[in-house]
């Protein structure tokens, strides 16, 4: 079955404070996530008041005739311009939809109903559903009684409740992101790399980043990787005689702390596995050739010749600023701020 998939991007965001179609997750926009999600579909469709809000998209942009009725006019407009008899019709505040959701929702497709909307233990998700274009006139005969209510489109023609606790979907699948604490919610904890040259400051920029984000609300988890032989204990201690012993895993703690060291060889992936729930923003010093995003740190005395590859990096911190030349944003070695900045805006990520 052929299906069209409309994404409302016409919102005010006024909880948000910004247009919430162009806030970033896993460094894309919303909008570009879930159109490229839904990009297998036989046709994508964006509703928007107004077509100039987004010239680049890469998709068919339908614009609101009623101007200020909510999402009603979006649903309305992108069922009517659709190709297809079925539309799947969600909101671009939607980070996670998945295609997978959208067929599991199309399985329930029959002569029966017009409409198939997700619902859970809370509430019913009008813009989770799959909308016939057999529902045009009673959104036409709402819109001109000015009933704006989307529950009222089910009241109105045959709509099958589908539940989502019976799915193999969560409720994330489905989660609207409507305040800038949600927003943070998502897309914490962040992670990226502190690279450079030997001897080039790399961690001398990281306890001064630590100060930044904490006095900013977040927790910090750093990882740092060693390119020689490392072992936690030395010879004769407790842990390492467990660890000779053939344990997998040996820790010591007291009231000031603790450590843990793991047998075997660990990758980056390992350590960032055991850093999740660690903290919102996790630090990794070193791991120059590594696909993260990357603060990259040159000096003159060690090396000015670039370390990582230009397509990973968020910005440079650098004490010879005023002769680099790059594609990203280039910052003085002591301009804390300014590199906190240059990493909270790639993030996304609220500062003070």
């Amino acid at each position: 079955m052929k299906l069209s998939v409309g994404i409302l991007a016409g919102g005010r965001s006024s909880r948000m404070g910004s247009n919430k179609a162009l806030l970033t997750i896993e460094h894309r926009r919303f909008l570009d996530k879930i159109a490229e999600e839904m990009s297998a579909f036989d046709q994508v469709l964006v509703s928007a008041a107004h077509k100039e809000d987004y010239p680049e998209c890469g998709f068919p942009v339908v614009e609101d005739v009623h101007r200020d009725i909510g999402p009603i006019e979006g649903i309305y407009q992108v069922i009517k311009h659709a190709s297809n008899e079925y539309v799947f019709v969600c909101a671009v505040d939607m980070p996670n939809i998945s295609r997978a959701l959208v067929l599991y929702l199309a399985e329930f497709i029959c002569s029966d109903y017009d409409c198939y909307v997700l619902t859970d233990e809370d509430r019913i998700h009008p813009l989770c559903a799959i909308y016939s274009k057999k529902a045009l006139p009673a959104l036409e005969k709402l819109i001109q009684e000015k009933n704006y209510r989307l529950r009222d489109i089910f009241r109105l023609v045959p709509t099958k409740y589908i539940r989502l606790e019976t799915s193999c979907f969560s409720k994330k699948t489905v989660k609207n992101v409507n305040t800038r604490i949600e927003y943070q919610k998502i897309v914490l904890p962040v992670t990226f790399c502190v690279s450079g040259w030997k001897d080039s400051g790399k961690t001398g920029l990281i306890i001064k980043l630590i100060n930044e984000f904490i006095k900013a609300g977040y927790t910090v988890a750093v990882i740092k990787h060693d390119g020689h032989a490392y072992s936690m204990d030395h010879k004769g201690t407790d842990t390492y005689r467990y660890a000779e012993a053939g344990a997998r895993m040996s820790a010591i703690f007291s009231d000031e702390g603790y450590a843990v060291n793991y047998a075997g060889t660990k990758t980056l992936t390992d350590m960032l596995a055991l850093a999740q729930g660690e903290g919102d923003i996790i630090i990794v010093e070193g791991e120059k050739s590594c696909s993260l995003p990357k603060v990259e740190v040159r000096r003159r005395e060690t090396s000015l010749e670039p370390a990582c590859s230009a397509d990973t990096l968020i910005c440079i911190a650098t004490d010879a600023w005023e002769d680099t030349r790059a594609e990203c944003p280039v910052h003085d070695l002591n301009d804390i701020r300014s590199i906190f900045k240059s990493i909270c805006d790639y993030f996304g990520l609220e500062r003070t």
